[in-house]
């Protein structure tokens, strides 16, 4: 059987749980295809200008072997110039030979000065040609279009807003766009950090600059388009939407959605609903449903937003001195915030869930104190599911997240000995 023609293109969460079933869906439809496994690489260029570049690839590699269930190998192409032709050449000829091939978060600009003069643009357009999957989420995503948007040097260095070249690997499929991930990004909080980190003043300045002919394609945030490049469909997948933006004007298409891909291009407007995706009077659709099909995932587009609905659930429990209760919304935290540490790129969420884990075992040990039941009893099944979590990120290296809990345990009043026979605790 042909291997079928698949672009995705993710606008972030590319290792967290919400991006699970497009990624599952991908490896399927190759792998049915091949009759077997498919060889899948992640091409860590983009990320590779970072002192931890390694351990960021580990960890993209890590999540694709628990969360997905697929073995991926890192490409090793950090750079193209440290003057190492021989892993260059080998890192080309995986990235060539790959029916699979991810990229993800890091810098647009490095990736391009790294790729271009390179096999690289050539390798990464066979896929689109001669059959396999191209995954590329956040910056990388960047750099799909006909321009690129220089996020770094606008955003973190100040430099003036402009356009640079980007790989336009779109352009033979009809789609001079420049794609923006990211694009309902809210973390700037009281400024703009919609669009990439453009915002809207600085993304209107950039429009009139684009090529004639070329618009925008805004993807959200833990949403992904699929493009069978065969079948000359879009699927929205994830949680967002995709966005047709031309002189400031947009067209939104909700995830649950199967459009033409001329719809992408911007030679209709029209956007039929896929089959049996029909918003509900809740406005959600059965798409959405199927987003989150594992037991394991959190069906949460924001870390922040399953530890706050943990933590009511926690007081809630308190409240009605139900100690099992209470216990369990500490491990449906605690589990949740192992699975969104494989989202290599999370930071302040994962802080922020870590905070509550202390915070609502701090409240049970007071509880515990105050008559909820005898201490070791309402203590015990947290105490050790957290000394095995501990043990699991250690084992991992989530050195954060075996501290959080850890110092969590203390300001419990927990006593924690690490002995030669294993870990040992009483409440003090």
């Amino acid at each position: 059987m042909t291997m079928p023609r698949l672009l995705a293109i993710m606008g972030s969460g590319e290792t967290a749980p919400t991006m699970k079933a497009p990624h599952r869906a991908i490896f399927e439809r190759l792998e049915a295809a091949k009759g077997g496994d498919v060889s899948a690489v992640l091409l860590d260029t983009p990320f590779g200008f970072q002192e931890n570049a390694p351990i960021l690839a580990e960890k993209a590699v890590e999540y694709f072997r628990e969360s997905i269930g697929r073995r991926v190998e890192a490409a090793g192409l950090t750079s193209t110039t440290n003057g190492d032709l021989v892993a260059v050449e080998r890192a080309i000829a995986a990235i060539r030979n790959a029916d699979w091939l991810f990229a993800g978060p890091g810098s647009p600009t490095y990736a391009l000065a790294q790729w271009r003069d390179t096999p690289v643009p050539d390798a990464l357009a066979d896929r689109l040609t001669d059959g396999g999957a191209l995954v590329f989420s956040s910056a990388a995503a960047l750099t799909l279009g006909v321009a690129t948007v220089p996020v770094y040097e606008i955003y973190k260095v100040g430099e003036p807003p402009r356009w640079e070249q980007g790989l336009d690997l779109l352009g033979p499929l009809g789609l001079s766009v420049a794609v923006i991930p990211h694009y309902d990004n809210a973390e700037g909080g009281n400024h703009d950090t919609r669009f990439c980190y453009l915002g809207e003043r600085r993304l209107a300045m950039l429009e009139p600059e684009l090529p004639d002919g070329t618009h925008v394609l805004g993807v959200d945030e833990h949403t992904g388009v699929i493009i069978d490049l065969d079948t000359d469909t879009a699927e929205i997948v994830g949680k967002g939407a995709v966005t047709i933006r031309r002189h400031g004007e947009s067209t939104r298409i909700e995830a649950g959605t199967t459009v033409s891909v001329d719809v992408l291009r911007g030679t209709t407007t029209s956007a039929p609903m896929a089959v049996g995706s029909t918003p509900d009077a809740a406005g959600t659709s059965d798409a959405d449903e199927r987003v989150d099909d594992t037991p394991e995932s959190t069906g949460y587009t924001s870390l922040a937003a399953r530890a706050t609905e943990l933590e009511d659930q926690f007081a809630e429990a308190l409240d009605r001195r139900d100690a099992d209760g209470a216990v369990e919304a500490i491990l449906l935290l605690e589990a949740t915030i192992v699975e969104w540490s494989r989202d290599t790129f999370q930071s302040d969420e994962l802080d922020r869930a870590r905070r509550a884990l202390r915070s609502m075992i701090v409240r049970l040990g007071s509880a515990a104190t105050e008559g909820v039941r005898d201490v070791r009893e309402v203590l015990g099944p947290v105490v050790e599911a957290a000394l095995t979590a501990r043990a699991v990120a250690r084992a991992e290296k989530a050195f954060a997240v075996s501290d959080a809990i850890r110092d969590g345990l203390i300001d419990a009043g927990i006593e924690v000995r690490d002995t030669p026979d294993g870990v040992e605790w009483d409440p003090r």
